[in-house]
């Protein structure tokens, strides 16, 4: 004979405070607010205007990276080479600048490089049925391998006649003193 629960049991309900205590969020967020302030004390350097402006233009390059990459996520992809494919497209444009061309070519050549890899991973994926995890893994691999060569392994830190030109792109601010890399990922969100 089966027993029945003649009152159902209450759904005990957690204080905001008690649901605010458990979140992992609400920790992270915390930590972060205790290393500012103790950098804020420990070094000169840390509240600073230009640090901030340092932080904000070098994460905008992840936060564009991501968002292109919610797209694929979204649509249940997976790519393991959009680091590496930044990378060889970066080292494009510096080695074709440095080489003399103009800012305009390297960064065709660098869209070029981008676009050919992906088409390349794309065919592979969409026609030939490889697993996109396969396929992006090796790419990983073959682009970064590809920087190292189209480099010589060294550092490329001369971009030819429009050297002012590049370095004004990615590191200049041109609108209230914000990063022009904040304003290309406000611009695509």
């Amino acid at each position: 004979m089966a027993l029945t629960i003649d009152q159902p049991i209450e759904h005990k309900q957690q204080s905001l405070a008690a649901r605010l205590f458990a979140s992992q969020t609400f920790w992270v967020v915390i930590a972060v607010i205790l290393a500012c302030v103790f950098l804020s004390f420990a070094t000169d350097a840390f509240a600073t205007s230009k640090n901030l402006y340092n932080i904000t233009r070098n994460i905008t390059f992840v936060a564009i990276i991501a968002l292109g990459m919610t797209f694929v996520i979204i649509t249940g992809g997976i790519d393991l080479s959009v680091g590496s494919v930044l990378c060889l497209s970066s080292m494009v444009l510096a080695v074709t600048m440095h080489a003399g061309y103009s800012i305009e070519v390297g960064i065709l050549a660098s869209i070029a490089t981008a676009l050919a890899i992906g088409a390349f991973n794309g065919v592979l994926i969409a026609y030939l049925g490889f697993p996109p995890f396969v396929v992006t893994l090796g790419m990983l691999s073959i682009a970064r391998s590809l920087a190292m060569v189209a480099s010589n392994n060294t550092v490329v830190f001369q971009f030819g006649p429009d050297h002012a030109k590049l370095l004004s792109l990615g590191g200049g601010a041109w609108v209230f003193g914000i990063a022009n890399p904040v304003l290309y990922m406000i611009l695509l969100a």
